[in-house]
Order: structure tokens, then sequence, then C-alpha cells
């Protein structure tokens, strides 16, 4: 079952969500509840099933059993960019655009001059370094600022000045009321979270919060 609800609620409520692959058991009735304005970070070892966790979040999975409820828009950050290596920055940014029916770029543009991006937008996204293209597929996630946002190890390639410039740009979407969630196998990256989750067996629990 996979709905949204028709009352006010938060941006994102799974309740015993299963998910299998044939007899792999991957996720073992997951509950959690994603708040406004939250920033939340999912952890666990490699294999444990996080990125099926958020595949499953945002609606590219179905679970199997369970119910998966979501309010307002979503963006989605996954680990592998989604972007063409034959068309530049800006014709990303204008397919986007067209695709979320926004007016303009603009906040595009501003996204990318926060992550210290300038000056690309005539570069194809293939001759971009591995870092800069992540910078674009997380950018192509955020144009429409949605009320959640879902990033699996959004920051894989990020120089140290990048990787500082994200975290504030999470934290500021997170005081706007955005619910912003980050898989992260960092240890020292755990401080930026209000509440972090591990996910171990197929369950999710909560771990360290942030003081």
């Amino acid at each position: 079952m996979d709905q949204k609800w028709s009352r006010p609620g938060p941006p994102l409520a799974m309740e015993q969500v299963w998910k299998s692959y044939g007899r792999r058991t991957v996720l073992r009735g997951v509950d959690v509840v994603v708040e406004p304005g939250s920033l939340v970070g999912v952890v666990g070892e490699n294999g444990a099933g996080k990125t099926t966790l958020l595949r499953t979040m945002v609606g590219e999975l179905a679970p199997d059993r369970g119910a998966v409820h979501r309010q307002g828009e979503v963006g989605y950050c996954p680990q592998d960019t989604v972007v063409n290596p034959l068309l530049n920055v800006a014709q990303h940014l204008e397919l986007f655009r067209m695709a979320y029916r926004l007016p303009d770029v603009e906040r595009a543009r501003t996204l990318l001059g926060m992550l210290g991006c300038e000056g690309v937008m005539e570069q194809r996204a293939g001759t971009l370094s591995g870092g800069t293209r992540q910078k674009l597929n997380l950018v192509l996630a955020l144009m429409h600022q949605p009320t959640l946002l879902v990033l699996d190890e959004p920051y894989q390639g990020f120089d140290w000045d990048t990787h500082q410039r994200f975290w504030r740009l999470a934290r500021r979407l997170r005081d706007g009321g955005q619910a912003v969630v980050v898989v992260s196998h960092l240890v020292h990256d755990l401080r930026h979270f209000d509440t972090v989750y591990e996910l171990r067996d197929g369950l999710l629990t909560e771990g360290v919060r942030a003081t």
C-alpha cells in the first residue's frame, strides 16, 4: 500500500513496512515519522538496505506490506547521478524546470552558487568532475522546493569546502521547514542531525540524538 494522507500530517510516515527480494527480507516492519523542519540521518552497514529504505520512502519501490504516507512534493537524490552526459548544465535545469512546471530556473542557479558551482552552465555533464556532477544531481532534486528531501550519500566526490557548504545548505532547508533525510556513512557527520536512525537486521531504530 502506497498512498498520500487526505489530512494534514508529517511529510513522511512509514507504518510496519516490509520489503523482500526473493527469500531475502531487507525491511522488517519499519516504523518512522519524519516531521517538518527536521534533519534526519540514517546509518547502517553496507548491505543493510539503506538504499532500499530510501527508495521505498520516495515511492520508487512499493512495500510488500505496510504503508507509506507522504505529504507534499518529494525530492530524491540517489547515489548514482541522473544527469545526461550529452546535455550541458543549463539544458538540465531547463529540462527539470519543465518537468516541475516552474516559471524559471533562478532557484537552481542560486543553489549552484551556494554549492560553489558557478560558471558551469555551458559545460556538458559528461565533462564535469564527479563532485560537480553530484552537485548538479543535488540541485535537480532541490529546485522545486520539495517538502521532503531524501538524499542517499549526496556528497560523494565533494571536497571539504563543498562538504561544509552542503551542511550549511541542509541546515538552511531544515530551518525553512523542509524535512531532510540523509544516508551517511561518515561518523563525524552525525553531529549535524537532529535525530539519527540505524538500520540493522531490517529494523530501523533511533540511535544518537544530536545535542
